[in-house]
């Protein structure tokens, strides 16, 4: 299997299990949003830490530690991941499913923009098509809401750095996934203690389901993580940013036709217009595939600074 083909499966399968996530984050309550975040922190290092020593791959540290530029890019990836996970679980638990789905529908086209203007990634005219009906479609679910969708807006910005950032970076999957959990590790065990100490901690309170569930958060973080590192390794960000439609229109299917959230007219239109965009991409790269033998090339990732 090429390179490219292999990204794109890592891709459909990252935003899959993303856009299913709504599911399984529901589950976490009565669990504080900041709770929840810290739980999948601590079990992702926990989760990682045993595929790599499993994997017999635990000198890398070294390796990085040479590496200044590479430490602080996997901080700033930290950073984005963090404020993304935090406001995504405080949507779901809210009962802002569909808001969370208008914030990934409005990322790719985020993303796809860096990769235009930042990598000078080049799209052929059907994308350019494509990319305007996903931000007609944006632009009928803002639109719709009539207000500022800034929780959609967090999530599409922070999304959008952290991909960037990945991309830049080019790390192997597990061991940028590790350090990126591991410099978030302290603050999240030290809110956790702190709950503790308030007697407000749910883990371990409410039943062992519960318990089971915040403990496996870190595997349920952690694989699609690793999927979409894979896929950010081996894909161009333009094609990235446009498979990136597939989590949010599961999302906005679990919001309106499992939590029961409003689906006005208007919403709906957007996502029908998804729906077209992702059929032209799609339609797209059938016929560039047909038109050579060879396999694509794929970009190599920026060197560190």
């Amino acid at each position: 299997m090429t390179p490219l083909r292999l990204g794109y499966l890592y891709g459909l399968g990252a935003y899959l299990l993303w856009g299913f996530f709504p599911l399984y984050l529901k589950l976490l309550r009565p669990a504080g949003p900041l709770e929840i975040l810290a739980h999948r922190i601590v079990w992702s290092v926990v989760f990682v830490a045993l595929l790599l020593a499993a994997l017999r791959n635990v000198g890398f540290l070294r390796a990085m530690l040479r590496r200044p530029w590479a430490v602080a890019g996997i901080v700033a990836a930290a950073a984005f991941i963090a404020v993304n996970w935090g406001t995504y679980i405080y949507g779901v638990n809210s009962n802002r499913v569909v808001e969370t789905a208008l914030g990934y529908f409005i990322n790719p086209l985020v993303v796809v923009l860096i990769g235009v203007v930042v990598l000078r990634e080049r799209l052929r005219p059907a994308q350019w098509v494509a990319l305007g009906i996903g931000a007609s479609a944006v632009v009928v679910l803002t639109v719709d809401y009539g207000r500022l969708p800034w929780l959609a807006m967090t999530l599409a910005i922070s999304f959008s750095g952290y991909s960037l950032v990945k991309k830049r970076l080019g790390l192997p999957a597990a061991e940028g996934l590790f350090v990126e959990s591991a410099v978030l590790a302290l603050p999240a065990l030290g809110y956790l203690i702190w709950l503790t100490a308030k007697d407000d901690l749910t883990f371990g309170h409410v039943s062992a389901g519960h318990t089971t569930l915040l403990v496996l958060a870190g595997a349920a973080t952690a694989i699609p993580l690793l999927l979409f590192a894979g896929a950010a390794n081996r894909l161009p960000l333009s094609s990235l940013g446009m498979i990136q439609y597939l989590a949010p229109v599961l999302q906005l299917g679990c919001g309106v036709l499992i939590f029961h959230e409003p689906m006005p007219p208007a919403r709906l239109a957007g996502f029908a217009l998804v729906w077209l965009a992702l059929i032209v991409f799609t339609a797209d790269a059938v016929r560039a595939s047909r038109r050579t033998r060879q396999p694509r090339a794929i970009p190599t990732p920026l060197p560190t600074p």
